[in-house]
């Protein structure tokens, strides 16, 4: 798709606002040490646990009602909301380290993240879209994604120095700061909101609707009919969004895939550090095996834009061979099998961007926040019920088997997309 060179400045804009919000919004410096906090607080094993379901449920309350909110007031309010709630939480978590203020600042953290999800995808679809460059979203998004790596990263960096600097008040109050700055560059989003849906008459429920141009790794696919309905307000978004869903099997199937991709490969992500640590490496060389993930990781977003020309029959042979790779890398059980989960990695940050782009492209009405929350809300139930699984099994088998076994539904939704039913 050609784009006119006036709308080149505003699409690099856009970009350039995206990568620096994502890159902030990970740059916590105390992603790597608030468990050492926790425990130094004098929590238990047992305590700490109960904090993350804290934190895995308050998104999940709220991952649906932020996108409603999104759709019918504005998603660029939210992107600037979401990091100031986090930053409440961190505040909290150094000035008054007790179980109360860690389990509200988890809520808050929690909150921040449904206000985020769901919102940055619409609104970076939509603006592009308006500019008649839908097709960059892969690119845009798989950027992301590595700025949202390179954030983590550089927080594992900066936090030794910082904490013997200043300790524990020093890494809350550089995380604070990230998260304004955060918000700060969240203002610059554009925002042009696009009308309500009307409806079409004599349109076939599901049925495809004409479009722009395809986007996604699957060219054929067309936007589906959106459902008609422009009453105002969050009732009216959340009745688009969940009758869209309801009524295109094609936009039901793309919110059920983005769910089955990003689901398992997310919870195994918390859980290399005890799979790093199983191959007998010592812990100050557990970092570095860490470090070799994430670079897949990175580099997995950075191919979106190739990942774009896959077949139905390639993104399920993607599948295949980042589910082969995890299992291998871990039976391995030695330090090299890290290549693998490197390579692992990359494969499922590729798929999960292209499940993303392949949902934006089939979205068709405005409750497009919405919609994606929906799909954020199927993932991290998805996640929930995972953890609570692999807990069981790792316990019964060790994280090695357990990683190889996890990544075996991979194998069914590489069978599902082969049938074309997705």
């Amino acid at each position: 798709m050609l784009v006119a060179p006036a709308r080149v400045p505003a699409i690099r804009r856009l970009a350039a606002t995206l990568y620096g919000y994502a890159f902030l919004t990970d740059l916590v410096l105390l992603y790597p040490l608030y468990v050492l906090l926790f425990a130094g607080t004098g929590l238990s094993v047992g305590q700490i646990s109960s904090l993350f379901v804290l934190w895995a449920v308050a998104g999940i309350v709220l991952e649906v009602p932020s996108g409603v909110w999104a759709d019918a007031v504005s998603r660029r309010l939210l992107l600037c909301l979401a990091p100031l709630l986090a930053a409440g939480g961190f505040a909290l978590w150094v000035l008054l380290p007790s179980y109360p203020a860690f389990a509200v600042g988890f809520l808050l953290w929690g909150a921040g993240g449904a206000l985020r999800s769901g919102a940055l995808e619409a609104l970076v679809f939509t603006e592009l879209e308006r500019l008649g460059a839908a097709d960059r979203y892969a690119r845009l998004i798989g950027r992301t994604r590595t700025a949202e790596v390179l954030g983590a990263v550089g927080s594992g960096v900066l936090a030794g120095p910082v904490f013997a600097l200043g300790g524990y008040l020093a890494v809350g109050a550089a995380s604070v700061t990230t998260c304004l700055l955060a918000a700060a560059v969240a203002a610059r989003f554009p925002e042009h909101r696009p009308p309500a849906a009307a409806p079409v008459t004599g349109a076939v429920p599901g049925g495809p609707v004409p479009s722009a141009a395809p986007v996604g790794p699957w060219a054929g696919d067309q936007p589906g009919e959106g459902p008609g309905d422009d009453e105002p307000g969050r009732l009216g978004s959340l009745r688009l969004g969940l009758g869209e869903v309801r009524a295109d099997r094609r936009v039901r199937a793309a919110v059920l895939l983005v769910a089955a991709v990003t689901a398992i490969w997310g919870g195994l992500d918390e859980y290399t550090g005890l799979l790093a640590a199983d191959t007998g490496t010592a812990e100050v060389g557990v970092p570095l095996l860490l470090l070799l993930v994430w670079a897949g990781m990175t580099v997995g977003g950075l191919l979106a834009p190739l990942g774009e020309r896959l077949s139905h029959r390639g993104y399920a042979g993607l599948l295949v061979f980042a589910a082969g790779a995890t299992a291998a890398g871990a039976l391995l059980r030695h330090p090299a099998g890290f290549l693998l989960l490197a390579a692992a990695f990359a494969a499922f940050q590729l798929a999960t961007v292209l499940a993303d782009v392949r949902l934006q492209a089939r979205i068709a009405g405005s409750a497009r926040a919405t919609v994606t929350s929906l799909a954020g809300l199927a993932t991290d139930l998805t996640i929930v019920a995972f953890y609570g699984g692999y807990g069981l099994l790792a316990g019964a088998v060790g994280n090695p088997a357990a990683f190889a076994v996890a990544v075996l539904p991979y194998l069914l939704v590489a069978l599902w997309l082969l049938t074309g039913r997705a």
